[in-house]
């Protein structure tokens, strides 16, 4: 440890004293590049002028000649059959230039991540047959300005069915549950093609929890966080030459942005000019935005450069926010404080579409059972659809809810052995050479060397052994082999569902969690060229919207024809990661 005792303090930019910094260069010596020093300096951001002076430019500064702003009709109820749609008070308000409906949308069903053939297309870009939460988007509004935009929208009619909601993720994988999304009947996500949800198997759980002097059980809550961004999502578009749109987007993912707009508005990537920028905060709420291609969309039917904003009502009721989690957690544990056995029951609350809860069980079950050498472990994570806003990213999600569920336990076992809880982490946690539950070699690890300074700096007394404990020794050999037999099981299993993908249909008997057999008309190219702003005209006729076909989910489903349309094939990584789609 180098000593800082006598160091002055160093001053931040605004000549304020930091609190002091210490440098443990003990720890891990022979690991550590010295040239590693800004800690503790001063150091410039890039982009600090620009913020303070008002220059850094935001997507909303882009303010164009005509600038179309487009509204949402949408839904009151939390779930809803739509019986019919009538705008025609609308269409001949002062201003309204163009309503949209789901008939505009060349590609109206989308999930980001079908992007990378991981999930069914399961989210209308605007529904058309039912709603499945509060604010979910009907109808959009293309109007000379806000004002004259929002006065349109409240003159649109929408005739609900009011439908049993389910907003708790355990209700809603009970026989008899309100189906909140059609394309899982079962109201949870598919993995593998197999499961209703990410199994992990390691060891025998049960044979273990047997054999525990204790047997300890938690459950933890966590509830949807809005991310809160001072500058609400959105994109502006407009026409550049040769039948491209520019697009300015506040996206945190800009290319995951152009592979939805390519793919909703059936429009090659090489016709679309997207330009990020600062984003005025999002912490993972603007990553899975639709704002873009609703905004380009606006563009092709009018001629002219629109806008899709969040007002900040917006911002809190349908941006999506981190899911909800609840976590049962089942631990053996010896006496001595050795844990023998942890057992995972999770369930994610993905709200009404998938957006990327999916993912969030992928994380999460990678990181599970936490940073301890466990011999046996087992998970069963579900991703679960309610009647809720859709969740989507934010800062860690899928490791941080179950960190956070995980160590409140390890306090509880603390507490049940009457032991400290920092010798019990260091007791249990992993060593270089461990064998983690899902079958990865521990390395690098830190985990005992940061509870003997926490335990140091709070003044807590640890065990002598816990002192001497080190990550880099007493790891691997017995601790890192796998384990001579892993218990498995069928639980959850699906049919439906081809096996080797995500994001395919199969055939077969359709069971729990099985799709319907649906056909689907390929959706026609949007006009190569911009077209005019329309008139307005006479009224339109009021068009009932058609009826939501209900599930069969007991009968079988035919399997799929050489003539049933194809997917529109996922967008390879390349294209996502910056190399566009020609």
């Amino acid at each position: 440890m180098n000593d800082m005792s006598n160091m002055p303090a160093s001053k931040g930019i605004l000549g304020l004293q930091n609190p002091q910094i210490e440098f443990r260069k003990d720890l891990f010596a022979d690991e550590r590049d010295e040239n590693l020093n800004e800690i503790g300096k001063p150091v410039r951001r890039q982009d600090i002028e620009g913020h303070v002076t008002g220059r850094s430019p935001f997507y909303d500064d882009h303010l164009f000649e005509g600038l179309l702003h487009m509204r949402y009709v949408r839904s009151p109820h939390h779930h809803a059959r739509i019986r019919r749609i009538d705008t025609s008070a609308a269409q001949g308000m002062p201003g309204v230039v163009r309503i949209i409906t789901s008939d505009d949308v060349p590609a109206n069903m989308n999930t980001l991540l079908s992007l990378l053939d991981f999930g069914l297309d399961d989210e209308p870009v605007l529904s058309d047959k039912k709603v499945a939460y509060v604010g979910e988007p009907v109808v959009a509004v293309v109007a000379l300005t806000e004002a004259q935009a929002r006065a349109a929208v409240k003159a649109v009619q929408v005739d609900y069915e009011v439908l049993p909601h389910v907003l708790d993720p355990e209700e809603a994988l009970k026989p008899g549950a309100p189906t909140v999304c059609d394309v899982y009947p079962g109201n949870a996500f598919v993995y593998h093609g197999k499961y209703n949800h990410q199994k992990l198997r390691y060891g025998d759980v049960e044979t273990a929890l047997k054999s525990a002097d204790h047997v300890i059980e938690t459950r933890h809550q966590m509830s949807p966080i809005e991310q809160a961004p001072m500058e609400t999502c959105g994109a502006i578009a407009a026409p550049e030459q040769n039948g491209r749109y520019v697009c300015y987007s506040g996206t945190q993912g800009l290319f995951f942005s152009l592979g939805t707009a390519a793919k909703v508005l059936n429009m090659p990537s090489s016709r679309l000019h997207f330009i990020g920028g600062t984003v005025g905060g999002g912490f993972g709420g603007k990553v899975d935005s639709i704002h873009e291609p609703l905004a380009i969309l606006g563009t092709v039917l009018t001629g002219k450069p629109c806008k899709s904003q969040w007002d900040r009502e917006e911002e809190m009721q349908v941006g999506a926010p981190r899911g909800a989690e609840r976590w049962y957690i089942t631990d053996g544990v010896m006496n001595d404080g050795r844990i023998v056995a942890r057992k995972f029951t999770g369930y994610f609350d993905a709200g009404a579409y998938t957006r990327l809860t999916s993912y969030a069980v992928i994380k999460c079950v990678g990181h599970l059972p936490g940073p301890y050498t466990i011999p046996n472990v087992s998970a069963d994570v579900y991703c679960v659809y309610t009647n809720r806003t859709p969740a989507t990213a934010m800062r860690g999600f899928g490791v941080t809810g179950v960190d956070f569920s995980i160590e409140a336990h390890m306090d509880q076992i603390a507490d049940t052995l009457g032991m400290n809880p920092i010798d019990l982490r260091i007791l249990n946690a992993y060593r270089d050479g461990d064998m983690k539950a899902h079958r990865r070699t521990a390395k690098n690890c830190a985990f005992i060397e940061c509870c003997q300074v926490v335990a140091e700096k709070a003044g807590v007394t640890i065990k002598p052994e816990s002192k001497a404990a080190s990550s880099m020794k007493d790891g691997g050999g017995e601790r890192g082999q796998l384990p001579a037999f892993t218990a498995t099981d069928e639980n959850g299993r699906v049919e439906g569902f081809e096996g080797w993908s995500y994001a395919k249909k199969g055939g077969g008997s359709a069971t729990t969690g099985s799709v319907p057999s649906t056909t689907t008309p390929t959706p026609a190219s949007l006009p190569q060229t911009p077209q005019p702003i329309p008139q307005p005209a006479s009224p339109a006729p009021v068009t009932p919207a058609p009826q939501a076909p209900t599930p069969q989910v007991q009968s079988p489903s035919p399997a799929p024809t050489a003539s049933s349309p194809k997917r529109r094939p996922p967008t390879r990584f390349s294209s996502i990661s910056g190399f566009r789609r020609r």
